[in-house]
């Protein structure tokens, strides 16, 4: 029995459908699915049962001689939210309740960090362990993120293994329900559907040009592909980065985007909301080799590759179930 927190969501959905691709069908999903705009995204998935969050870690307590994994992606993902008290209920506090049972009971414990830990990137992309309590999160999601793993690390009672996953930017099928927080190739794919015309946020700092600021974009395929081979290494626990490990800027992934609809760029600039532009990052690449040196040797998606696929086999044909 595999357990996904955060089922209905973006990443954990597709999690589901690949566990399912790859015939593990014996799975617990685990969600607030009291969300009709999320429901579609579990539609033709084979799964044991569906639990609601609150009273998932006592069906664990209560069931966990049956479980062989715990992927707990489930979390308050809005970099916008600015009240601490739900990233501590949702992102720190319920984490550390997962933890504590999964070592207790010697239960495998992948879960969801992210690179937003990094902030202004000023310290680097590298996924030292060491440098970790020196990371300064720009927003209260980070910091949430960055809270549990400090405390992840200052446990003397772990989970026989744990893996714990920097997410850099993943995109990719069923997450149009994300709204703002959505990918950039989401957006510019409606965008140019509607207008013709995409607009990405002006850069605010000399050394970048506009629409020059580079992420690490990753596909969401690629992400779960990870998840799958950490649930069969089970070995060197600890906490890694999961991008491409390749910074592309967000023209590369406009342009990218036009081209697999096959519709001539057509790109303008807009001031960088207020809201967001002391805390928006102008470049993040993962490094990637510690996850590497465990043996992960599958090749990553390139931008063009990842959104050649994304929009002509889900997108274009309307298709939001992975």
């Amino acid at each position: 029995m595999i357990i996904v927190t955060g089922a209905a969501g973006f990443i954990g959905s597709a999690l589901v459908a690949r566990l399912n691709e790859d015939r593990f069908f014996d799975l617990i999903l685990v969600d607030d699915f009291s969300r009709e705009d999320r429901k579609q995204n579990l539609a033709d998935k084979k799964f044991t049962a569906q639990i609601d969050r609150k009273e998932f870690p006592l069906w664990l307590e209560e069931n966990e001689n049956q479980v062989e994994c715990v992927f707990h992606i489930g979390a308050r993902t809005d970099t916008t939210e600015f009240n601490v008290d739900i990233f501590n209920e949702l992102n720190l506090n319920y984490t550390k309740s997962l933890w504590k049972i999964c070592a207790k009971h010697a239960i495998p414990f992948i879960y969801a960090s992210s690179a937003a830990t990094y902030g202004n990137g000023a310290l680097g992309y590298d996924d030292n362990e060491s440098a970790i309590p020196n990371l300064r999160p720009l927003n209260p999601y980070g910091q949430s993120k960055q809270d549990f793993d400090l405390w992840a690390l200052q446990q003397t009672e772990k989970p026989y293994f744990f893996a714990g996953l920097k997410f850099f930017n993943v995109y990719g099928p069923n997450e149009y329900h994300k709204g703002r927080m959505a990918s950039v190739v989401w957006h510019a794919y409606n965008q140019i559907q509607k207008t013709g015309e995409m607009k990405l946020f002006r850069s605010h700092k000399e050394e970048y040009k506009d629409g020059g600021q580079m992420r690490d974009f990753v596909y969401v395929k690629d992400v779960v592909g990870v998840c799958m081979f950490l649930m069969h290494h089970r070995k060197n626990s600890g906490i890694y980065n999961l991008g491409s490990g390749k910074a592309r800027t967000f023209l590369d992934l406009v342009k990218a985007t036009y081209g697999a609809m096959n519709k001539e760029p057509q790109i303008s600039f807009i001031d960088t909301p207020e809201d967001i532009r002391d805390t928006y990052q102008y470049f993040t690449e993962a490094n990637m080799n510690k996850l590497i040196a465990t043996g992960y040797t599958k090749p990553f998606h390139s931008l063009e590759e990842g959104v050649s696929d994304y929009v002509k086999n889900y997108l274009l044909q309307d298709l939001k179930i992975y």
